[in-house]
């Protein structure tokens, strides 16, 4: 049987402070847009869980989608363009 000991000092080598580091921060802020984007389409869907919905609820949803949409496309050609080395 193999012991594990050695193994788990890597693991626990550097304790976890439970805050993001400053790229995650930076990922999260590029991905706000989006991110917000979504939840204007989950509140458009939580509106219509309890009753039938109406024409305006149906633009709403589908308003929604368009921005979920249009955000994701404007993140994926961002990405590609810091691929890129910021050259466009």
């Amino acid at each position: 049987m193999k012991s594990i000991a050695a193994l788990q000092a890597v693991v626990t080598a550097t304790p976890f402070d439970g805050e993001p580091s400053d790229a995650e921060l930076d990922a999260i802020e590029r991905e706000m847009p989006l991110i917000l984007a979504e939840v204007e389409l989950l509140d458009a869907e939580i509106r219509t869980l309890d009753r039938p919905a109406a024409k305006l609820d149906e633009r709403r949803i589908r308003r929604a989608r368009h921005r979920v949409v249009a955000a994701r496309r404007d993140l994926t050609n961002r990405a590609d363009v810091v691929r890129m080395g910021g050259v466009a």
